[in-house]
C-alpha cells in the first residue's frame, strides 16, 4: 500500500492527542493504544456517530508503522508482534470494507464477522463479541460464517464509482494514483492509497476504451468507441485536446518514454503515431487484417507490438512506420500485449485462453501460459520483467513465473470479466478493472485468504432450507448440489450426476427428499440423507429454471426455456401434466400451501396464477418491467411477492390478481424471494450485492446485508432469524438476523 505522503510528520506528540481523543470518545481511562484501537464502541462511534470515516480510522492504524512514534512510546506502551498483527487485521478489514461501509455504515458489525471470525486472536473474538452486545435499533444480519473476504490475501481494497464495466486501468509511476476508463464514457483518477475518487474526466461521447499515463504522471491519454483519443491535464482534471483521424473505434493507446508521441490501436485495422505536444497524427501503420486490439511501445521508444483479431502480433518500427515482423501463433483473437523493460521480450493475451512469451529478436514463440477458463483480456509486466499478471472474462487475474511459465497463484474477487490490469513501478501491488463496474487493489506478495464457506467452485444459483431448519441445499453452475448443516456452517455431502448447470432446488416437507432443476434439461430427485440420486425426471426441452414441491411431498413442479412448466408425479418420476401459457423462459414457480395452485413467473414480464387440478391458467398478473425472476406464496395463500430485473419487488393479491404493493431499495436486478413463515417479512438478494428484509405491511426495508458478489438466490428458516444465500463468487451466506 505505501505510506502515506505525511506519515513521517506524526509525532509521539500527535499519538498522545489522538489517546486523548479517544478517551473523550470511548470514556475509557488510558491504555495502550492498541487496546482502544480495537474496542468495538470506537470502531462504531468513529464511524457512525464522529463523522469520521472508515477512511480516518484506517488512518490512524498506520500509527502502528511509524517508526518515530513507536520509538519515542514508554517502556510500558511498546507493541509485540502479536499486538502489531492483531491491529493489522483489522486495518485490513476495514480496508476490505472501505467500500460498503462508505456506502452504509451501519453494516459495520456484519462486515467485520464476515471477515473476521475464522482468526482466533481473543482479542478479535473480544470485538466480535461487543459488536454482537452493542445495541441496535433495527434488525441486522450477523454471518454466522466467515463468508466474506478475509484480510491476509491478495486483495486490498474495491474501488467504487463507475456506473457501467471499467474497461481500461493505468497506474501513475509514482504508484499512488491510477487512472480507469469505462463504458459510461468517463475515466476516473483514484488515490490507491485511500481507495476514494479524486476526479471525474468527462468529454468522450461513447465508452472510453483505453488509457495510458504519460511517464511524468501528469497527463494521461484515453481512447473511446466515439473514435477519438483525449490528452488530459490530470492535476486539473481537463481536457488539453482531442486527437481525431481513426475511422473506428479506439481500442488501444500507449505513451512512448519521452511522453511526446503516442500510439494507438483501432477498430480500423490501423495503427496511428501521434504527436502529443501538437496533437496530429505523425504517420499511419498498416499491415493488420482486423480490428487492432492492443498495443505498446519498447522502452527504448523506437519500436511497438501490436494484437489484432487477425490472430498475429505484430512489431512495428515506429521511426519508419513500417512493419519489422509478424509474430504468429494465437489460434484466436489477440486481446492484449505488454513488453518488458528490457525490450527484449513481450507477452500477449488471446480468446484462446493462453498467453505467449515472445522473443521481440528472433520474433519466436518462447513459450505459452495456460490456466485460464476464458478469454486473457488483459495482461502487464512487472518492472523485473520476471513476472506478469493476467485478466481473463473467466473472472480471475493469474499471477505468472515468466522465467518458468508457471501460474504462481490466482487472484478472486471480481464478479464478472476482468478487462483491465496495471502493476504499480514496485512490482508489489496490481490495480484491475472489471465489467463488475469496480476496480480492485491487490497486492502481489501475499498468500491465500482463509478459507471461507464457499464449497462451490463457481456461481451459487438455488438454496433452500429444510422445513426444521437445521440443514439447506445449494445448487451451483459447477454442476453440482451441497448440502449444509445450518448450525455449524459445514458442508455435510456433495451430491452429484448433473450435466449442467443447477439452477433450481426444492426440498420436500419431510426433508428426506430434494429435487433440483438443470440446463441439462432434467430435474432429478435425491435422497437427503444417503446424497444419492433416486430418479431422473426427463420432458423438458429447455433449461430448467424453477421448480417447486407440493406440501404433501408427493408432486413437484418446475419451469424451464421451453416456455412450459411442468406437474411431476415423484412417486414415480412421471410428468402428470404439461401448463402453458407463457410466451417465454418460466424463471421462478411456488406452490400454495393448499398445494392446489402454483404461481410462475416468466421472462415475458408476468407471473401467472395456475389451477394444479386442472392445469389451467386461473390469472395473470402484470406490472413488472422486466423479467420475473422469483417469488413466493404467503403462508396464508392468499398473496405473493415477485422480484424483477426491473430492480423492484411487487406484492400481489392472489384473489383479485391486483397488485398490492411494490418495494423498492435494489440497485441492481432482484434474482431471488423468500416469505418469512409468519407471512409478515420477505428476504430478497440482488445482483447488487445485497440481501434485505422487507416489512410486507407497509413496504419498508428492515435490514439490508452487502455481500462481496451479486445475490442470486436466498430461503429463509422456519422462524425467519435465519437466511441463506448464494452468490455468484460461490460463496454460500449463513446469515443471523437480530436485534431491533
Amino acid at each position: 500500500m505505501g505510506k502515506f505522503a505525511d506519515r513521517n510528520k506524526e509525532s509521539p506528540a500527535k499519538l498522545k492527542a489522538f489517546l486523548g481523543n479517544l478517551e473523550t470518545l470511548v470514556s475509557e481511562d488510558r491504555k495502550q493504544y492498541y487496546e482502544i484501537l480495537t474496542k468495538f464502541d470506537f470502531l462504531e462511534d468513529k464511524i457512525n456517530h464522529y463523522n469520521f470515516g472508515v477512511e480516518a480510522l484506517i488512518r490512524d492504524y498506520f500509527l502502528i508503522e511509524d517508526l518515530e512514534i513507536l520509538n519515542n512510546l514508554e517502556a510500558n506502551e511498546k507493541l509485540d508482534s502479536e499486538k502489531v498483527k492483531i491491529l493489522k487485521l483489522i486495518q485490513r478489514a476495514l480496508e476490505l470494507s472501505a467500500h460498503v461501509l462508505n456506502q452504509d455504515p451501519n453494516q459495520l458489525i456484519g462486515q467485520l464477522w464476515g471477515r473476521l471470525q475464522s482468526f482466533p486472536q481473543l482479542e478479535i473474538q473480544k470485538i466480535l463479541a461487543d459488536a454482537v452486545q452493542s445495541k441496535s435499533e433495527t434488525p441486522r444480519f450477523r454471518p454466522i460464517t466467515a463468508s466474506l473476504t478475509t484480510p491476509g490475501g491478495n486483495l486490498l481494497r474495491t474501488l467504487t464509482g463507475h456506473n457501467s464495466f471499467v474497461l481500461a486501468v493505468a497506474i501513475a509511476p509514482d504508484g499512488k494514483t491510477a487512472v480507469s476508463g469505462s463504458d459510461d464514457n468517463t475515466l476516473k483518477l483514484w488515490n490507491l492509497e485511500t481507495g476514494k475518487e479524486i476526479s471525474t474526466l468527462t468529454g468522450h461521447n461513447d465508452s472510453v476504451t483505453a488509457v495510458a499515463i504519460a511517464p511524468d504522471g501528469k497527463t494521461a491519454v484515453s481512447g473511446s468507441d466515439d473514435n477519438t483519443l483525449k490528452l488530459w491535464n490530470l492535476e486539473t482534471g481537463k481536457e488539453i485536446s482531442t486527437l481525431t483521424g481513426h475511422n473506428g473505434w479506439v481500442r488501444a493507446v500507449a505513451i512512448a518514454p519521452d511522453g511526446k508521441t503516442a500510439v494507438s490501436g483501432s477498430d480500423d485495422k490501423t495503427l496511428k503515431l501521434w504527436n502529443l505536444e501538437t496533437g496530429k497524427e505523425i504517420s499511419t501503420l498498416t499491415g493488420h487484417n482486423d480490428w487492432v486490439r492492443a498495443v505498446a511501445i519498447a522502452p527504448d521508444g523506437k519500436t511497438a507490438v501490436s494484437g489484432s483479431d487477425d490472430k498475429t502480433l505484430k512489431l512495428w518500427n515506429l521511426e519508419t512506420g513500417k512493419e519489422i515482423s509478424t509474430l504468429t501463433g494465437h489460434n484466436d483473437s489477440v486481446r492484449a500485449v505488454a513488453i518488458a523493460a528490457d525490450g527484449k521480450t513481450a507477452v500477449s493475451g488471446s480468446d484462446d485462453k493462453t498467453l505467449k512469451l515472445w522473443n521481440l529478436e528472433t520474433g519466436k514463440e518462447i513459450s505459452t501460459l495456460t490456466g485460464h477458463n476464458g478469454y486473457v483480456l488483459a495482461v502487464a509486466i512487472a518492472a523485473d520483467g520476471k513476472t506478469a499478471v493476467s485478466g481473463s472474462n473467466d473472472k480471475t487475474l493469474k499471477l505468472w513465473n515468466l522465467e518458468t511459465g508457471k501460474e504462481i497463484s490466482t487472484l478472486t474477487g471480481h464478479n464478472d470479466s476482468v478487462s483491465a490490469v496495471a502493476i504499480a513501478a514496485d512490482g508489489k501491488t496490481a490495480v484491475s478493472g472489471s465489467n463488475d463496474k469496480t476496480l480492485k487493489l491487490w497486492n502481489l506478495e501475499t498468500g491465500k485468504e482463509i478459507s471461507t464457506l464457499t464449497g462451490h467452485n463457481d456461481w451459487v444459483r438455488a438454496v433452500a432450507i429444510a422445513p426444521d431448519g437445521k440443514t439447506a441445499v445449494s445448487g451451483s453452475i459447477d454442476k453440482t448440489l451441497k448440502l449444509w448443516n445450518l448450525e455449524t456452517g459445514k458442508e455435510i455431502s456433495t451430491l452429484t450426476g448433473h450435466n449442467g448447470w443447477v439452477r433450481a432446488v426444492a426440498i420436500a416437507p419431510d426433508g428426506k427428499t430434494a429435487v433440483s432443476g438443470s440446463i441439462d434439461n432434467t430435474l432429478k430427485l435425491w435422497n437427503l440423507e444417503t446424497g444419492k440420486e433416486i430418479s431422473t425426471l426427463t420432458g423438458h426441452n429447455g433449461w430448467v429454471r424453477a421448480v417447486a414441491i407440493a406440501p404433501d411431498g408427493k408432486t413437484a413442479v418446475s419451469g424451464s426455456d421451453d416456455k412450459t412448466l411442468k406437474l411431476w408425479n415423484l412417486e414415480t418420476g412421471k410428468e402428470i401434466s404439461t401448463l402453458t401459457g407463457h410466451n417465454d423462459s418460466v424463471t421462478a414457480v411456488a406452490i400454495a400451501p393448499d398445494g392446489k395452485t402454483a404461481v410462475s413467473g416468466s421472462n415475458d414480464k408476468t407471473l401467472k396464477l395456475w389451477n394444479l387440478e386442472t392445469g389451467k391458467e386461473i390469472s395473470t398478473l402484470t406490472g413488472h418491467n422486466d423479467s420475473v425472476t422469483a417469488v413466493a406464496i404467503a403462508p396464508d395463500g392468499k398473496t405473493a411477492v415477485s422480484g424483477s430485473n426491473d430492480k423492484t419487488l411487487k406484492l400481489w393479491n392472489l384473489e383479485t390478481g391486483k397488485e398490492i404493493s411494490t418495494l423498492t431499495g435494489h440497485n441492481g436486478y432482484v434474482l431471488a424471494v423468500a416469505i418469512a413463515a409468519d407471512g409478515k417479512t420477505a428476504v430478497s438478494g440482488s445482483y447488487d450485492n445485497t440481501v434485505k428484509v422487507w416489512d410486507l405491511q407497509t413496504g419498508k426495508e428492515i435490514s439490508t446485508f452487502i455481500g462481496d458478489s451479486p445475490i442470486y438466490c436466498c430461503a429463509v428458516s422456519p422462524d425467519g432469524l435465519t437466511i441463506i444465500a448464494g452468490d455468484s463468487s460461490g460463496r454460500v451466506h449463513l446469515l443471523h438476523l437480530e436485534g431491533g
